[in-house]
């Protein structure tokens, strides 16, 4: 996570776009919250009314009776309509904030990688293959976008959903609110668990990622000797190596997901159910009232995706934070070239050359070779 606080220059210069945000997570969360209380109210009416429509069986007042619920419903209704558009309206707003922010973000760190590449001396592109070079400017930065735009938004979004759901469960019944949050610790623990395997498979994956691409760039670069000395197949078989390897690695992290999402939603399914099972008891000890059950399974649904959500988010921010530290290993290297500011001098007399020797440091290749010359 260290890595990705090089990113935090770039929330600053972007905070009227992550401040309204931010704003924005909290009124859509509010809206998506308060129908909850008006679901309960109108099942409670239902309730009530039903018996009271049975109390005055066979009297004119039934009709009444009758059309007053119609109607207190289609208002429920109503108001219910009225909060998911507002919800879904903000969610609109946040989402044209946080994720334009993201978009800034990864063009600013695009330009930026470009131009410490310019900075560079030669030698930095002998020690490094062009492909990987590429792949930290596009794949790694994207990687990183991921991270600066969905996963921050639903981090946000799932932290300030779950303060005000628990808040408002506690406030109706602290017992039912316990045991419907029950699995979250567990689900937090396997969360824990699995965040150190999928950072490694994530990195592993990158690697492959970029050796397949050096190598593709450099199969091409030299395509005309390859057809020269006929290494075709050659070079198709060591990229069905190379190719082999990526499958590998991705297929291993799929695997850690694809177990990791279904015990989530069984997590999560067994929080409705324990609602059910210990609300019923509590509505016969009088405790609380069935419409109470309903709020419960609305709240519990709330937090269903985003509790879902926490394996993608870690996910992201895992592979951000692998891909933002090779970012800052080539943003972080000095250039070797020295450029003082000298005022520019008249130079006069002879240049010679005598027995001059060089070989390049990296690959030990001999350039010169007792070269003797004057000018």
């Amino acid at each position: 996570m260290k890595h990705l606080a090089y990113l935090n220059k770039y929330f600053w210069k972007y905070r009227w776009h992550l401040i309204p945000g931010i704003l924005f997570v909290v009124i859509s969360n509010v809206f998506g919250v308060l129908p909850a209380p008006v679901i309960r109210l109108s099942f409670d009416l239902v309730t009530e009314n039903i018996r009271i429509y049975h109390l005055y069986n066979g009297f004119e007042r039934q009709s009444i009776i009758y059309n007053l619920l119609g109607q207190s419903l289609l208002l429920f209704g109503a108001i219910v309509l009225l909060m998911a558009i507002l919800r879904g309206l903000f969610l609109f707003f946040m989402r044209q904030t946080i994720i334009l922010m993201s978009r800034h973000i990864e063009f600013d760190l695009k330009n930026e990688i470009y131009a410490h590449y310019q900075k560079l001396s030669l030698a930095f592109y002998r020690r490094n293959n062009t492909g990987d070079l590429m792949n930290r400017v596009t794949e790694d930065v994207s990687r990183v976008r991921m991270y600066l735009g969905p996963s921050i938004m639903y981090a946000i979004n799932t932290a300030v959903l779950f303060l005000m759901v628990i808040y408002a469960m506690l406030t109706v019944n602290v017992r039912l609110a316990v045991f419907s949050l029950l699995p979250l610790p567990v689900l937090a623990l396997a969360i824990y668990l699995v965040n150190t395997e999928i950072n490694h498979r994530s990195e592993r994956i990158q690697e492959r990622l970029s050796g397949l691409s050096s190598f593709v760039q450099e199969s091409f670069s030299g395509i005309r000797v390859i057809k020269s000395y006929v290494r075709e197949n050659f070079i198709n078989q060591s990229f069905r190596q190379e190719s082999e390897l990526y499958k590998t690695d991705s297929l291993s992290l799929v695997k850690v997901q694809a177990l990791f999402y279904p015990v989530m939603l069984l997590l999560a399914g067994m929080s409705t159910l324990i609602t059910i099972y210990v609300g019923g008891i509590e509505v016969m000890k009088g405790n609380i009232t069935a419409g109470n059950i309903a709020e419960f399974i609305v709240y519990v649904n709330l937090l269903t995706f985003p509790v879902l959500s926490l394996g993608w988010v870690t996910s992201l921010i895992q592979r951000a934070a692998a891909s933002q530290k090779r970012i800052n290993e080539y943003l972080q290297t000095v250039s070797e070239i020295n450029q003082p500011d000298v005022p520019a001098i008249d130079v006069k007399g002879n240049i010679e050359f005598k027995n001059v020797s060089f070989v390049y440091p990296d690959t030990g290749i001999t350039a010169l070779k007792e070269v003797s010359f004057s000018a």
